[in-house]
């Protein structure tokens, strides 16, 4: 049975809290920011503090207008109502186009983890049973992926906090050396703080800021929150401070147990500081919480464009077919759509290597364009708050939630994100995917026009 009704409104504060950490920590962080650490060094960690400053402020814009309007595809919504239909649209398709790719990436990573304990386990048969896993969680109901979603992410945590305290201990106590505290030297002794110079740092910044993308995932949810307007605050205000003591508490035990130049040489630093502490089972611990990172990863992926592939057909965009619910509250055809898209990706990626030689630094490409796209949601957000605040400026008289120092705080975030941009493209090895994420846009800008111009 379906029906063109409302989202159901099933998540609780603390899903929707799991849901955005799930979202943006990621993989990336339990196998070492190495590329980040290469390029600056220590300073990393102050990469990681500013762009936390920006995505304090994006996720304050978003949560501004999220307690006026919490709607399905929020911030595709907010860039049709007070930018332009374009804005809206674009910002639809770079998070579908986002999500797509990132699932794909890491139902592959799923297959390669799996590896460790099943060495001839084919890459495809495990990623089968990943996305008809999450596909069904996702068309159970939306409180079924939000509780699948809270115990992936929770898992993620969990190993976080006992990494810190671990490497608390091995840096004031000695814990696994011999109780001679490793103090805080190899923050400084190898080359200085600032290893790369400015643009070293500019340099990291760009892979950091990318590594915070998914957090807005907050935003999808909402449309589907239990008493949206406390939930909204409540998890905003919350979760902004978690994301940014995991990641630089975590970046700050690694670069201050390990100097920053042998990082290479480690493999994952969680592993090793698990194993410098004895805990032999260290590998099998973090291969089990990446296989979760993962799945975590691309169940978020699923759920959220989805939402976007449901807001597009509300808008007459996509078929009429998008918008029906079925008799569990669920967008059925965007699920099914995107983890259909998803096998296809895991698939392809299977099969490429034997046709066309080198063919899997073509993926590494595709997946890094995905830098791009998944900025534009962040711009639409700051762009859309200076227009919102002026259509409502009668309910922010009572407004709890204000952005603080607006709208100075709108234009440091949007300068901070072209100058991230601007270095990205000077990058040589960053340079193709922002090429190639430039193209995605202005295609869909193109079928955007093309298509608006049918309808008139």
């Amino acid at each position: 049975m379906e029906n063109k009704g409302q989202l159901k409104r099933d998540l609780s504060s603390r899903q929707m809290q799991m849901i955005a950490l799930g979202g943006t920590i990621g993989v990336g962080l339990f196998m070492g920011s190495s590329a980040t650490i290469k390029w600056t060094g220590p300073s990393v960690l102050l990469a990681y503090a500013l762009a936390g400053l920006v995505l304090y402020i994006v996720m304050r814009a978003l949560g501004e207008m999220l307690y006026v309007d919490p709607s399905t595809g929020s911030f595709a919504k907010y860039g049709t109502e007070y930018i332009h239909p374009l804005a809206g649209y674009l910002t639809a398709w770079s998070n579908v186009f986002q999500y797509l790719v990132v699932g794909i990436s890491e139902v592959i990573a799923v297959g390669q983890y799996l590896n460790y304990w099943w060495p001839g386990l084919p890459g495809w048969i495990s990623g089968s049973v990943i996305v008809i896993t999450l596909c069904i969680a996702n068309l159970v109901s939306v409180k079924a992926y939000g509780e699948l979603e809270f115990w992936f992410a929770l898992i993620k945590v969990i190993t976080i906090i006992f990494m810190l305290i671990l490497g608390a201990m091995v840096i004031l106590l000695g814990l696994g050396n011999n109780w001679q505290p490793l103090g805080f030297s190899n923050l400084w002794s190898h080359g200085g703080f600032f290893t790369g110079g400015f643009k070293g740092f500019i340099f990291a910044l760009s892979i950091v800021i990318a590594s915070y993308q998914g957090i807005e995932v907050i935003g999808i949810t909402a449309g589907e929150a239990k008493d949206p307007q406390v939930t909204v605050v409540k998890s905003i205000k919350s979760i902004v401070a978690r994301i940014l003591l995991f990641y630089i508490g975590s970046i700050f035990v690694i670069v201050t147990i390990y100097p920053w130049n042998q990082l290479d040489q480690v493999g994952s630093p969680f592993v090793e500081t698990f194993s410098r502490v004895g805990i032999t089972a260290a590998a099998s611990i973090i291969n089990f919480v990446l296989v979760t990172a993962a799945m975590s990863g691309c169940n978020s992926g699923i759920f959220s464009s989805s939402r976007m592939l449901y807001t597009l057909g509300l808008k007459k965009e996509l078929s009429d077919k998008f918008t029906k619910l079925s008799k569990h509250g669920v967008p059925k055809l965007p699920v099914i759509a995107i983890s259909a898209g998803i096998f296809l990706g895991m698939i392809i990626n299977e099969l490429l290597p034997h046709f066309i030689k080198g063919s899997s630094n073509i993926f590494v490409l595709v997946y890094s364009s995905s830098v791009l796209p998944g900025m534009v949601p962040w711009f639409i957000i700051l762009f859309s708050q200076i227009k919102f605040r002026k259509a409502n400026a009668t309910k922010m008289a009572a407004h709890p939630f204000k952005l603080p120092l607006y709208p100075l705080s709108n234009y440091f975030a949007i300068l901070a994100l072209l100058l991230t941009l601007g270095f990205m493209f000077v990058n040589p090895e960053t340079r193709v995917s922002v090429i190639i994420g430039f193209i995605f846009l202005f295609v869909v800008s193109l079928i955007f026009m093309l298509t608006q111009r049918h309808r008139n």
